[in-house]
């Protein structure tokens, strides 16, 4: 039995009977709608489909992230313990979580000289995310140790490609990820970018396609291009969905059929706090493959 505890947040986007089931601690973001906050407990306080319903009726949503006195406090009981921590962040360039996280473990290790605290960027996001949490479980489980498994994150985190696309540009546009002008135009010419996380952690559109039907084609075509092994590939593969579960299960029809020795798909919502930003009709796919620096 190890004696550390691996750690996320919740917009690693896996469901609660997942993280209960791996034993993968989470510390909560929080979101807002029309001024009213909730916290990101994984659908228990409100529904997915209910908080994606409200967010297509046109009411406004904010979230904020833990701050440094919130990590203190959820660290300290696992210290209190006599556990060690490895804490894996949503990317640092979507979210100070890693840098409020990092202010925490620097205050802790004071008062905790004979405990290690860890804080990993993940430099991924929702189901990517959940799938490195996921996989980090399966290393923790084999018996690696704190630092084997910090040094086996750092060299393969690049290796989890996210793609996905969106049927409305105008979350984007007010996230400010894509100009006014290409939102418009977008929304107009049916244009659905297909978008990925790229080597530092962030939300890019990498290529323009009109329809939906053409977009989901494309993304097929990059994960055939970059996935380990290609059609040989054997390990799981993610798919989160903002609402859409009928296109994430024909989706998962489609991949099963095309890589036949695929371990799993596991397919999760996109979580409130992710989906504030990208609004419904969101689908990703996440997958080991050609790290995201050498693309």
């Amino acid at each position: 039995m190890q004696n550390y505890i691996i750690s996320a947040c919740s917009t690693a986007d896996l469901s609660l009977d997942h993280f209960k089931r791996r034993d993968i601690h989470y510390i909560s973001y929080y979101f807002s709608l029309h001024g009213k906050e909730y916290i990101d407990d994984l659908g228990e306080s409100m529904s997915y489909p209910a908080f994606y319903k409200k967010m297509a009726l046109g009411i406004p949503s904010k979230t904020s992230q833990p701050n440094s006195e919130k990590f203190k406090q959820y660290f300290m009981k696992f210290l209190e313990e006599g556990k060690d921590i490895v804490h894996v962040s949503l990317s640092s360039a979507l979210s100070g979580e890693f840098n409020s996280a990092q202010i925490a473990r620097n205050e802790l290790s004071k008062l905790y000289p004979d405990r290690t605290i860890i804080v990993v960027d993940s430099l991924a996001a929702s189901g990517g995310y959940g799938m490195l949490m996921d996989t980090i479980a399966d290393l923790r489980d084999e018996g690696k140790t704190l630092d084997e498994l910090y040094t086996w994150v750092e060299e393969n985190k690049l290796r989890l490609n996210h793609w996905f696309y969106t049927t409305d540009l105008s979350y984007y546009v007010r996230g400010g990820r894509l100009t006014k002008l290409s939102g418009f135009m977008g929304n107009l010419f049916n244009i659905n970018p297909l978008l990925y996380v790229n080597e530092f952690g962030e939300l890019i559109p990498r290529y323009k396609v009109v329809g939906k039907k053409r977009v989901q084609l494309k993304m097929l075509a990059v994960m055939k291009e970059l996935i380990d092994n290609h059609f040989n590939y054997a390990g799981k593969i993610y798919i989160v969905h903002a609402d859409v579960l009928d296109e994430a299960k024909t989706l998962e029809t489609i991949i099963k059929k095309r890589y036949p020795n695929v371990k799993e798909v596991v397919i999760n919502y996109v979580g409130t706090t992710i989906g504030a930003h990208t609004g419904p009709g969101t689908i990703a796919i996440f997958f080991f493959g050609v790290p995201r620096d050498e693309q």
